[in-house]
C-alpha cells in the first residue's frame, strides 16, 4: 500500500465510481480496478458494495476513508511546510460566503503585493466551508461568525446588518405565511439567524425555497416570487434604484460578523500569513455597515 493507492481509494469513495475516479485521476479505468482491488487483498477485506450503478462504500470502507483522509491532509500539510519559502507563492485556497462585498478589496490588495500567489476561490455556505477548513481542504475562508470550534482560530473582517428583502415597500411578519422564503441551503448563517427568529415568534414558514446563489435569490425577490434575508450592504445598489426593499430585523438577531478562519495547528506558510496580515490591515479600514 503507498499514498497513491490512498488517493485512488479516496476519489472511487468520493464519486461512487471506476470511471469518474478514473477520469479526474487521469488513469485507464483498469489501472483504478486493479489498485482497489490489491488495496483489498492487503486489507483482507472489501471495502465496497458494487451494483449496477457505480460503488458504495462498506463499514470498513469507512473506516479506512476516516484514515485515508486524515494521512493524506497529513502529508499534504507536511509538503506545504517543506516547500514552502519567505516569499508568499505557490496556491492558496479559501473558502468565501457569497455575500461578503467587502472581498475584492481585500483580493485585489492582496495580490497587488504578491503576485506570485495562484488565489483559488470557492464559494459555500458557513457551515460547509467550516468543514472544509477543518479537514484541510481550505487553507481558510470567510464565514458568518463567530465560530466556536476547538481546532479553529478566526480573525474578524467586519459587522453587518441583516435585512428581511421583499419587492414590496411594506413587510409584516403576515407575509411570511403568505410567500415562500428564498434561502441559501441548509448550513447558512443568515437563514438560521432567521428560522430561530420565526420559531421565538411561533411562525411556520407558507414554503422554503434553497437556492445555491445569490443572484438567483435577489433576481427571484425581484420577480415578486418570495422574501430573503441577506446582509443589506449587498443589496444597497438594487435597493436605491427602488426594485427591492429592505425591512429591518430585530436584535439580537440583526447584526452579523464576518470572519476569516484557519485551523489553528494547520502550517502558517508565508503565503497564508500574508494572507491574514493583508486581512488585518485592509479590514481595519472598511466601514462596519451597521
Amino acid at each position: 500500500m503507498d499514498l497513491n493507492d490512498l488517493r485512488i481509494f479516496q476519489c472511487v469513495a468520493m464519486h461512487g465510481s471506476i470511471s469518474k475516479a478514473a477520469q479526474e485521476l487521469s488513469y485507464v479505468q483498469s489501472n483504478v480496478t486493479a489498485r482497489i482491488k490489491l488495496l483489498e487483498r492487503e486489507l483482507h477485506t472489501e471495502l465496497f458494495y458494487r451494483h449496477n450503478r457505480g460503488m458504495i462504500l462498506n463499514t470498513e470502507g469507512k473506516r479506512l476513508l476516516e484514515y485515508a483522509n486524515d494521512i493524506l491532509a497529513r502529508f499534504d500539510e507536511m509538503r506545504k511546510v517543506f516547500q514552502g519559502s519567505a516569499t508568499p507563492s505557490g496556491i492558496l485556497e479559501i473558502g468565501i460566503v457569497e455575500t461578503v462585498i467587502a472581498l475584492p478589496e481585500l483580493l485585489s490588495s492582496y495580490l497587488q503585493h504578491y503576485p506570485n500567489v495562484d488565489l483559488s476561490l470557492k464559494a459555500g455556505v458557513t457551515e460547509q466551508l467550516l468543514q472544509e477548513v477543518i479537514d484541510f481542504k481550505l487553507d481558510g475562508a470567510f464565514v458568518t461568525g463567530p465560530i466556536q470550534h476547538p481546532l479553529i482560530e478566526q480573525y474578524e473582517v467586519f459587522q453587518e446588518e441583516l435585512v428581511i428583502v421583499s419587492k414590496g415597500t411594506e413587510f409584516s411578519l403576515d407575509e411570511i405565511t403568505a410567500k415562500p422564503l428564498l434561502l441559501y441551503n441548509k448550513g447558512c448563517s443568515y437563514r438560521e439567524r432567521l428560522e430561530s427568529w420565526l420559531r421565538e415568534e411561533g411562525i411556520v414558514p407558507k414554503k422554503i425555497m434553497e437556492f445555491g446563489t445569490f443572484d438567483t435569490i435577489i433576481g427571484s425577490v425581484a420577480a415578486g416570487i418570495g422574501l430573503t434575508i441577506v446582509p443589506q450592504s449587498t443589496v444597497g445598489y438594487v435597493a436605491a434604484q427602488g426594485t427591492l426593499h429592505c425591512h429591518r430585523v430585530p436584535d439580537p438577531y440583526r447584526e452579523v460578523t464576518t470572519v476569516f478562519i484557519r485551523r489553528k495547528d494547520s502550517h502558517i506558510t508565508s503565503s497564508i500569513q500574508a494572507f491574514i496580515d493583508e486581512i488585518i490591515k485592509v479590514g481595519s479600514t472598511l466601514p462596519t455597515a451597521l
